[in-house]
């Protein structure tokens, strides 16, 4: 600790460090205890919010979509000075033309589901109505929450300090910074969502390549725990709670490890957001140990920090960012996934090739346990919700369940947010990785399945 006493950090710069980052911890990664379910204290808030704006909160999303597509056409349309010379609103509503015709289908959705007006498969409480009245009413008010209070995370010191203590162990068993590591804790404890803004913030401001950033939010952007007993409790196995996430855990670590290492993440250039330099050395300099350093990096990153002014603009800015620019995506493509879950026979057409995999591993049911495992790709739940229907055997359907919340990337949600952030994946690329991780995860859940049943 010799440098720290060198370099005089004082009390102030220490609490401006210590203060702010544990007050981010406790609302993002500290799981409690509320009404019998496990989760974490913005997810709590969020609910609050949510369950206050009962009744209007479908509308309130509505305008915002609609807003966003208005604006995008004008833009489009008439290029006005106020917006393309202005960054922020250059950024949020001069998009590339899949995103402008996505924001189009997003709003149109929106409308016809909110006035149960048009198309069935469209406005059916399976489709477009649960995407908005059930989805996107969760998704709004975390994207409130997280967008206003995830500068405690970003902007004190906290990803500096684990990034150099934590390297040694996220470079070598996952090729990530060692900052990523507090990325990987939110989404595990927290939210999937969660973690991908975290990763995409991070992303945008230069201390992840574009590899990295797609390995974090494709392996590490896991559901919550809540969630994760939503899924066990739909196959009626919730007394098996406490293994099942055991089991999930373990899968995810597995995959973790194996799929940056291979295509397609492999491929992913190690270069950054707009060709920026590389903002994070992990290199720790003589005379510092991992954690001096970090502490002296928390210190520097804390005493840099501009102010509450700042902090509340970069606040707004981010639930704007998230609200006009991520939920119309996820309504268009969340919406189109169900609708082709529901309506067609595509995905079961897809599970096909599954049928000798689950055999060769011993599957009970293995050709209704096949349609599960692709249906995945459009929601997480679908899969648990066929298997209760569909399957009697309850090691298939332990097995169902650790499978499809193992799979990380689902179209109604983590996929869309992804899609619709700044995050260098594509609907291909998150295919492939989506049936890469049922492949590399199966094994192991069938594995603990055997032991458990």
């Amino acid at each position: 600790m010799k440098n720290l006493t060198k370099d005089k950090f004082s009390l102030k710069n220490s609490l401006a460090f210590i203060i702010p980052s544990l007050i981010g911890i406790l609302l993002f990664m500290v799981p409690i205890k509320f009404n019998g379910e496990i989760t974490i204290p913005v997810a709590l808030m969020s609910k609050f919010l949510a369950d206050s704006l009962e009744g209007y909160l479908t509308a309130i999303i509505t305008f915002m979509i609609c807003i966003s597509a208005i604006f995008s056409i004008i833009t489009k349309l008439f290029r006005p000075k106020f917006i393309v010379e202005n960054e922020f609103l250059n950024t949020l509503f001069n998009v590339s033309t899949i995103w402008f015709i996505a924001r189009i289908f997003g709003a149109v959705f929106c409308v016809l589901a909110l006035f149960n007006f048009g198309p069935e498969m469209i406005i059916n409480s399976s489709t477009g109505a649960f995407v908005l009245n059930d989805l996107l009413t969760i998704l709004f008010t975390i994207f409130f929450f997280a967008g206003l209070l995830l500068p405690l995370l970003l902007n004190f010191g906290l990803l500096e300090f684990f990034g150099a203590i934590l390297t040694k162990v996220m470079r070598p068993v996952f090729t990530l910074p060692g900052r990523s590591s507090i990325d990987c804790i939110t989404s595990w404890l927290g939210d999937g969502t969660l973690g991908i803004i975290l990763t995409n913030k991070q992303y945008e401001e230069g201390f992840y390549s574009k590899r990295e950033a797609a390995i974090i939010s494709t392996t590490f952007s896991a559901v919550s725990i809540t969630f994760s007993l939503i899924v066990i409790d739909t196959v009626g196995l919730s007394h098996l709670f406490v293994p099942f996430y055991l089991t999930v855990t373990l899968s995810g670590i597995v995959a973790a490890i194996i799929l940056p290492r291979i295509y397609p993440l492999r491929k992913i250039p190690n270069t950054y957001y707009n060709d920026k330099e590389k903002k994070d050395d992990e290199t720790i300099p003589e005379g510092y140990t991992a954690f001096s350093w970090g502490y002296k990096k928390a210190l520097d990153k804390s005493g840099s920090n501009p102010g509450i002014k700042s902090f509340v603009i970069d606040g707004i800015k981010n639930v704007l960012d998230m609200w006009l620019g991520v939920l119309p995506i996820v309504m268009a493509l969340a919406t189109i996934a169900l609708i082709i879950a529901e309506y067609t026979s595509v995905f079961q057409i897809l599970g096909l090739p599954f049928i000798p995999y689950l055999n060769l591993l011993q599957v009970p049911e293995a050709v209704a346990a096949s349609q599960t495992l692709v249906v995945g790709f459009a929601d997480m739940l679908l899969p648990s919700v066929l298997a209760a229907n569909s399957i009697t055997s309850d090691m298939t359907k332990f097995i169902v369940a650790c499978t499809s919340v193992s799979q990380l990337i689902y179209m109604s949600e983590v996929g869309g947010v992804l899609l619709g952030s700044k995050i260098p994946v594509s609907l291909k690329q998150l295919l492939i990785i989506f049936v890469e991780r049922t492949i590399i995860t199966l094994p192991v859940i069938v594995l603990v399945a055997n032991f458990i049943f």
